[in-house]
């Protein structure tokens, strides 16, 4: 998320980059103010109180030590009177706080601050139990961190301007494109006629958007994985085996939560998500942590199946393995000094466009507009394959720069060489998506003899032709 310093100093500029992205925030960032405000006053009342307490507590010492034990007790109970005042005060602003909020938020709340049976309470029992066990800052700083995740990420000067997916930009684009008979068959014809993919059965173990993937479809499969992984490694990333399921607060570091709560697969009695990308899990392996300036970057690369829910897909965009629920995906994560954000993107998308090149298949590369970024994301390639039977652009890959934003979440930092911690800038590219990259390669290589393997893939599936 943004920070609230940068958010109170540079307020227009804010409202202004923001709605390059189509999100109007001179609302939401009032409120924001507005309770920045309202914390700096009662923290300054808290300190004088604090400072006035402690000079009294002290003036007690002394008046104990002078045998003044009559006026060292009318200063205790002043201390007492004091302390009584400020929390009667402090309860009864909390109180206001408290009631204007629905029941919701008050379970969350309550459930943060180990409520016992707090599902069970009535909205004025929540209150009550509340009053005892938050404090004043804590509600303030609360309902503003609640406001700051809600401000998406702010594009970066290059991000073109737009709302829709034609509006974004090809930068760069390469490869040849195939030239098939006019009978040619989209790939979920040749899953069926090569005996490569079970549409049908997957439906009925788990539903739609689960394929089951057969023989040499399978064995192609993980040779994508092995060769993206292998490619990563050779690049100097490290390889990490990642937990598929994340708890709350890694969702929330990365963005996922509270944005795309809905998009995600949710454990109810264990409160774990299953991870749509090993982005989650990777990226946060760094949450709460700070590193040394002689550490960046940190180069990580993961394997993992992807769950997301697709809420709202339909039509011809989903059929075959153009859109599911779960898939496998190599993801490259890099965690980098903020001066030196921009070239490791450079460097990321370089070497993504290798990965395409090696698979022989026609590629383009899209700078996507501010309407069809990602909450998070301040500038964003995506990564497209030709599927020449179907005669569409398939997206493969996005990478992006976060600068920042997640690593605010996260309170991921780093210590310079001046000995200051500043938080660092992270990114994240997928290297890559296999259902499309499937797609594309039965479609864009079916032969009479059968379905060739490109010439870098064969020494991973072991045979040349898929028949």
């Amino acid at each position: 998320m943004l920070t609230l310093k940068y958010i109170t100093e540079n307020t227009e500029e804010v409202i202004a980059r923001l709605a390059k992205k189509h999100f109007d925030a001179t609302a939401i960032i009032a409120k924001v103010i507005e309770l920045d405000n309202a914390r700096k006053v009662v923290q300054a009342q808290f300190d004088s109180e604090s400072a006035n307490v402690n000079n009294l507590s002290k003036e007690i010492g002394l008046l104990f030590k002078q045998g003044n034990i009559e006026k060292a007790e009318e200063f205790r109970n002043m201390v007492t009177k004091c302390k009584e005042e400020t929390n009667s005060i402090e309860k009864g602003f909390i109180q206001v706080q408290l009631q204007s909020m629905n029941k919701d938020v008050l379970e969350k709340i309550a459930k943060e601050n180990k409520i016992k049976y707090y599902y069970k309470l009535k909205k004025a029992d929540l209150i009550n139990s509340l009053l005892d066990s938050i404090k004043i800052l804590t509600l303030i700083e609360k309902k503003i961190n609640d406001l700051l995740v809600q401000i998406p990420n702010l594009p970066h000067a290059s991000v073109p301007e737009g709302k829709r997916p034609e509006d974004n930009l090809v930068e760069r684009s390469g490869g040849i494109m195939p030239n098939l008979p006019a009978d040619a068959l989209p790939h979920w014809d040749l899953a069926k006629k090569y005996d490569l993919i079970d549409f049908e059965l997957g439906v009925k173990i788990s539903g739609a958007g689960f394929p089951v993937y057969k023989g040499k479809c399978a064995r192609l499969q993980r040779a994508l994985i092995n060769f993206f992984l292998d490619n990563a490694t050779a690049q100097g990333y490290l390889e990490i085996q990642p937990p598929y399921v994340v708890n709350a607060a890694s969702g929330y570091g990365t963005g996922q939560l509270p944005d795309k709560e809905g998009q995600m697969y949710h454990c109810d009695l264990d409160d774990l998500y299953l991870i749509p990308t090993a982005e989650v899990p990777v990226t946060n392996i760094y949450r709460d942590v700070i590193l040394n300036e002689n550490d960046l970057p940190v180069k990580n690369t993961a394997y993992s199946a992807c769950f997301r829910r697709e809420a709202g897909s339909y039509g011809k965009d989903v059929r075959g393995l153009n859109r599911l629920h779960q898939f496998d995906k190599v993801e490259i994560v890099q965690i980098q000094h903020p001066d030196k954000s921009y070239e490791t993107l450079d460097q990321m998308v370089n070497y993504v466009q290798t990965l395409v090149e090696k698979l022989e298949l026609p590629w383009r590369i899209l700078r996507l507009c501010a309407g069809d970024m990602s909450f998070t994301s301040a500038l964003t390639f995506d990564f497209e394959v030709y599927s020449a039977a179907q005669e569409r652009w398939l997206e493969v890959s996005s990478v992006s720069n976060f600068e920042s934003y997640q690593a605010n979440r996260l309170k991921c930092r780093f210590k310079g060489n001046d000995k200051k911690t500043q938080l660092v800038h992270t990114l994240n590219g997928s290297a890559m998506a296999l259902p499309r990259i499937v797609a594309a390669l039965l479609e864009n290589n079916q032969t009479p003899e059968g379905i060739r393997i490109p010439k870098a893939l064969i020494p991973y599936t072991g045979f040349e032709f898929i028949n």
